[in-house]
């Protein structure tokens, strides 16, 4: 065999390596077929990041993890030698003095969070050193959460303060649509409420309005990086003027494995009630959201707004809410000017006095909308006014309800529709809502229940929400149920979906609650079909 047939033959073989195909020739009969449409698949590889807790000694906090069942299948996942799914602790998270340690560098003893992202980073990356000399050791690296087989949750619990952030990977036939949620529940104090925060896929670029730097609000970003290298993370404020003053003009390091929580009055001298908070890397990658916490309105998580667009949809305010106010933010070069409407249980309706909102570019814009649901659940739709262009934005809301010292705060920022399937991982067997949206055409939903962390079997309910119009339910729950368990919303037909899930878990009075929205779980991914052509090999 010469050189030349060599070289032909391995460059054919390279090829089929590339495209995909097994055949080293055309077929006989005619030409070599053409690529077909991308298709779906499912991904191999999730990850998701979880914030630390709280910094209370008397918070509860609840880990519920699961990975939807797919088709008729869901046995276990060990079918799959490559299939893992566990949130393990960071191998650094900066806190507040322990074990008899004076407290790291730029800590504060109160509360236990870090107000100075590069001492932060800096303390955090040598074993969080304290005044004194001493190292405490980095956390466990055992897994909080393992999970072993689709359709099934897990669920873990833990106490204190002293838990920190927690990050994930799923592979194989755990990794399509692979689901964490954190609940921590804080019965008194300062911070108390319930804190909810579906744990988050890594990112670059983070869009978070309706934070604060009000005297009586202690509001956190929380940063957490997933990977072997260290990330550069910029945090960006802007108010109703526009952008403020920043202290850092380096960044934050956030060091590998490490979680950095920074509070936002230590990043600018200037004050205001409502920001909205930037978060963008230099390099490398991490996790965000910010913790809201107020003297008298409780404490929650801020999770990311969707991409800027011109039209948005929040989803799933409370029928009960005593406040709601609508916080939005510009981040281009034009001024939006945006129509603001209910969707309710029976149509969409211009709600008195909070019609429109005029968002200027690159400042902080809101509007009291008071007790806008009146009674009934509803979502705040956002688009352009009559005659005005489609400006992207980014929103969020803050939702109220109570009054005095039994009022307890939560957020509700913008969320993409659901696709192909999202999933909420944490229910109880009370107090579960489904807020399910349709600001287009007719939609038709199915809803499945899991079996329970500890015991139950699966239940499974379709609901139709007409369009313009938001469906609020008592979500079914799996028969026999013990522990939490995970709701998997699926849209069967029609127009974009969008989904909320609450959690009421009133305690003493005081109308505890939080509320997580549904994006799409990005369980399925387009991979482009190959197409065999081997004219580029040449004569």
């Amino acid at each position: 065999m010469n050189r030349t047939i060599l070289s032909l033959l391995a460059a054919v073989t390279s090829l089929a390596a590339v495209t995909g195909y097994a055949s080293l020739a055309a077929p006989d009969d005619g030409p070599a077929p053409r690529a077909a449409a991308p298709a779906r698949l499912p991904v191999e590889r999730s990850s998701l990041l979880c914030p630390a807790p709280a910094t209370s000694d008397i918070a509860e906090t609840v880990y519920t993890s699961i990975t939807p069942q797919s088709g008729a299948g869901g046995g276990p996942a060990a079918a799959s030698t490559a299939s893992t799914a566990e949130l393990s602790p960071s191998v650094t998270t900066l806190r507040g003095p322990a074990d008899g340690a004076d407290g790291a560098d730029g800590a504060d003893g109160a509360d236990g969070e870090t107000k100075d992202g590069e001492n932060a980073a800096e303390n955090a990356a040598e074993g969080e050193a304290g005044k004194d000399g001493s190292t405490r050791k980095p956390p466990s690296a055992k897994p909080v959460v393992t999970l072993e087989q689709p359709g099934k949750p897990v669920g873990a619990k833990v106490s204190g303060s002293a838990a920190p952030a927690l990050i994930g990977t799923a592979t194989g036939a755990l990794a399509p649509g692979w689901t964490a949620q954190q609940t921590t529940t804080v019965s008194a104090g300062d911070g108390r409420g319930v804190l909810g925060v579906s744990c988050a896929a890594p990112d670059t670029d983070f869009w978070f309005p309706g934070a604060s730097l009000a005297k009586d609000r202690q509001d956190y970003v929380h940063l957490t990086n997933p990977d072997e290298t260290g990330a550069l993370v910029d945090v960006e404020l802007y108010g109703k003027d526009g952008a403020l003053g920043t202290a850092l003009s380096d960044g934050i390091q956030v060091p590998a494995g490490g979680s950095v929580p920074v509070l936002l009055s230590t990043l600018t001298t200037d004050s205001a009630e409502e920001v909205t908070v930037h978060v963008t890397t230099r390099t490398g990658r991490v996790g965000a959201a910010v913790r809201g916490a107020g003297d008298e309105t409780g404490s929650d998580w801020l999770q990311a707004s969707t991409d800027p667009s011109g039209t948005l949809v929040l989803p799933g305010v409370p029928a009960d809410a005593t406040s709601v106010r609508l916080v939005a933010f510009a981040p281009g070069d034009d001024d939006a000017d945006l129509k603001v409407r209910l969707a309710t249980a029976t149509g969409t309706i211009n709600p008195a006095g909070a019609e429109s909102l005029r968002v200027k570019s690159g400042m902080t814009a809101s509007i009291d909308m008071k007790d806008v649901t009146r009674g009934e659940a509803g979502s705040i739709l956002l688009g352009p006014d009559e005659g005005a262009p489609a400006t992207p934005v980014v929103a969020a809301l803050q939702v109220t309800r109570g009054k005095g010292g039994e009022q307890e705060i939560a957020y509700i920022p913008a969320t993409a529709p659901v696709t192909d399937r999202a999933t909420a991982a944490d229910n109880r067997a009370e107090g579960s809502v489904l807020s399910l949206t349709a600001p287009g055409g007719t939609a038709r939903v199915k809803v499945t229940a899991s079996p329970g962390t500890e015991g139950g079997t699966r239940a499974v309910k379709t609901y139709t929400v007409k369009g313009g119009t938001t469906l609020a339910v008592s979500p079914p729950v799996p028969a026999g149920l013990k522990g939490s368990y995970a709701l998997t919303v699926e849209p069967q037909s029609g127009g974009p979906v969008h989904a909320a899930r609450t959690l009421l878990l009133p305690e003493d009075g005081i109308q505890m609650f939080t509320v997580q929205t549904l994006p799409d779980d990005r369980g399925l991914v387009e991979v482009p079909a190959a197409e065999q052509d081997l004219s580029v090999l040449g004569d």
